[in-house]
């Protein structure tokens, strides 16, 4: 083995070991989130690079909308590996007003082809009876 040989080696393991980190930084971070509202529902805007429908998940519990983002790394031919930066698992967290009342149940989420996910909680009347909101799955 060749100096040259070695010293590519250790820079292709500097290069993942570094990559795996920066990716295990971005997974600890939460996504970037916007929380707007109308007079008949909250939007809850998340970036979601790199996702496409079925690696996200939302759900709504306790006054907030989660996401869950399991993402995959595509395979491109002739390519190999050198820096694995970027995180495959991410998640995100939009707590809503104390005194929201909310139809979680009728709650929509759509993905975008730039990466923006956009989930739309429709506000509803308080009654005298309302008990707080049940989980529920968009």
């Amino acid at each position: 083995m060749t100096i040259r040989e070695i010293g590519r080696s250790v820079g292709s393991a500097v290069l993942q070991r570094v990559g795996r980190a920066a990716s295990k930084v971005q997974e600890s971070k939460p996504l970037p989130v916007d929380l707007l509202e109308s007079d008949d529902a909250y939007l809850v805007v998340f970036d979601a690079p790199g996702a496409t429908g079925s690696d996200v998940q939302v759900r709504y519990a306790e006054g907030a909308v989660h996401v869950r983002i399991d993402r995959f790394r595509d395979y491109y031919e002739g390519f190999e590996m050198l820096f694995p930066g970027r995180g495959l698992s991410l998640d995100g967290k939009a707590d809503l007003p104390t005194d929201a009342v909310v139809d979680a149940n009728e709650a929509s989420a759509t993905l975008t082809e730039h990466g923006t996910l956009r989930v739309r909680v429709p506000k509803r009347e308080e009654t005298a009876d309302d008990s707080p909101t049940e989980s529920a799955e968009a």
